[in-house]
């Protein structure tokens, strides 16, 4: 393992729609340790005019014939997540593959089998670990003010009551559906904060008229001492509900899902522009706590500011000083195995 501290990584990026111009090539650039050296463009040549540096490619496989390429993002649909990744890896380089991983555990562990054999790592993005509204969650909770944990209420809504453009989204194709698109997400959080539930029942739903994949889901996650989750995502809200509630025999906290990065990379922004990440205080959470003698007390908790560059850093750390990863293995599993149960 090189352990050049100062060593840069070259990195590609398969795809350059809203994911790539948003999650990975303001990150990849704004990283000293990694030089975004080419994208995949097939029809549009866009990304020049954001990067022009950069090499476009046709196609996949000549991306992945650059030999000067260490790191791939493999933001491609999800269908194509698991032939992509293992592309890449036969090639002999690291991938940092969007959610979902895989459609199948089986899946994820042939790559597993297939990156140890061949030396090289697999990076999973799970972004919504390092969003505003949930690093303010998570300081909530480690701060114990709540006390033991009763319960936790996490959703994640939206209103498109008609059927979108994307086929690998809205077809009955492999890892297609609402669950497989925000699921990881979700799970990943509770994962994050949890680790593997005792137990889980799951319900999924399918509300607009003339949809072929599910566009709702809930899962109830049991965990010991008597700590529920339930994770809710839904197509059909047209006032969606607060992302995080949680209860605790001391408190409650309610925080909506505001992280604000996606939104002001969309308009442009930039990540060293001042006020990055930074939601509005009106979007703070609020934690509602009792004393000994039954009186309650509301404080607004500002929030955390959101980055997703912590991310990148830990790839980077990951690749020259083989420092371990944050979202492991066994947590994909986990997830994973629920959502295809």
């Amino acid at each position: 393992m090189d352990t050049n501290i100062n060593k840069t990584i070259n990195a590609g990026l398969l795809a350059y729609g809203m994911s790539g111009k948003v999650f990975h090539a303001p990150f990849l650039e704004a990283h000293s340790g990694f030089n975004l050296k080419a994208i995949v463009e097939r029809s549009h040549k866009n990304a020049v005019n954001d990067y022009p540096n950069i090499t476009s490619y046709n196609s996949v496989d000549e991306l992945l014939n650059d030999t000067e390429i260490e790191l791939v993002v493999i933001n491609t649909p999800n269908n194509l997540h698991y032939e992509h990744s293992k592309a890449v890896l036969t090639k002999h380089k690291h991938i940092l593959v969007e959610k979902p991983f895989t459609a199948t555990a089986a899946q994820a562990k042939e790559l597993f089998e297939l990156a140890d054999s061949v030396g090289k790592q697999i990076f999973f993005y799970q972004n919504r670990r390092w969003d505003s509204d949930f690093t303010s969650v998570k300081k909530v909770i480690e701060s114990g003010k709540l006390g033991k944990l009763n319960e936790m209420h996490l959703r994640y809504d939206r209103y498109r009551n008609v059927i979108g453009p994307k086929a690998f989204k809205e077809n009955p194709v492999e890892a297609s559906g609402l669950l497989y698109d925000l699921g990881p997400h979700l799970l990943d959080q509770v994962i994050c904060l949890f680790g593997k539930p005792l137990s889980y029942h799951k319900i999924l739903g399918k509300n607009r008229v003339g949809t072929l994949v599910d566009d709702y889901f809930s899962i109830q996650l049991s965990y010991p001492n008597s700590l529920y989750v339930f994770v809710t995502s839904s197509m059909l809200v047209v006032n969606p509900q607060a992302g995080f509630v949680l209860h605790g025999v001391n408190g409650s906290f309610i925080k909506q899902r505001t992280d604000i990065q996606e939104e002001q990379l969309l308009a442009g922004m930039k990540l060293t522009d001042p006020g990055y990440g930074v939601e509005p205080a009106s979007k703070d959470g609020l934690l509602t706590t009792i004393d000994a003698e039954g009186r309650k007390t509301d404080e607004t908790i500002p929030s955390e500011v959101g980055s997703y560059l912590p991310l990148f850093e830990a790839i980077y750390q990951a690749i020259n000083n083989n420092k371990p990863y944050p979202v492991t293995r066994e947590d994909v599993l986990i997830q994973l195995e629920i959502i295809e149960s």
